[in-house]
């Protein structure tokens, strides 16, 4: 359980508490992650809850960088986008892991799809991203190489 502390219209603050469940493979996906790349986390949540899951998650060690919340997203169509230069202008490097292809859309070379997760205790969709990931370091353009996923061939 995470406690959120969200601000009313009054100003004042009121606890919520929070059931949150971790996907399988997270820490050792993080871990290997954060050895090979600057991780950072690009949330459309809002900071107040955000920040105690992300405290949660790294409760063992740090794995981010920075993090950036929806006040970072531009929204537009009733979804929030995550702008990517934001982060980083040389998107030659960046990638994006999420699970709504909205979020992503000013950036979709630069996107690793993921389905969502919700309690599956046998998801391995982190394991799996592993090896890519491993790849993904030595490449020039990141882009490139995702493209490849798809049978595209990139303009990057």
């Amino acid at each position: 359980m995470v406690e959120v502390m969200l601000s009313t219209p009054g100003g004042s603050s009121v606890p919520i508490l929070y059931y949150v469940h971790e996907r399988p493979h997270c820490h050792e996906f993080l871990r290997k992650a954060a050895k090979w790349y600057n991780l950072v986390v690009f949330t459309a949540s809002v900071q107040e809850y955000a920040d105690p899951v992300i405290e949660w998650l790294e409760r063992e060690r740090k794995y981010f960088a920075a993090r950036y919340y929806r006040q970072h997203c531009t929204f537009r169509n009733g979804a929030y986008i995550k702008d990517l230069a934001q982060v980083e202008p040389d998107l030659s490097r960046v990638m994006i892991l999420d699970n709504s292809p909205m979020s992503y859309i000013f950036h979709e070379d630069n996107a690793i799809p993921i389905e969502g997760w919700i309690s599956d205790p046998t998801d391995n969709d982190l394991l799996y991203l592993i090896p890519l990931l491993e790849g993904l370091q030595y490449v020039t353009d990141v882009r490139a190489l995702l493209a490849l996923r798809l049978g595209e061939v990139s303009n990057a």
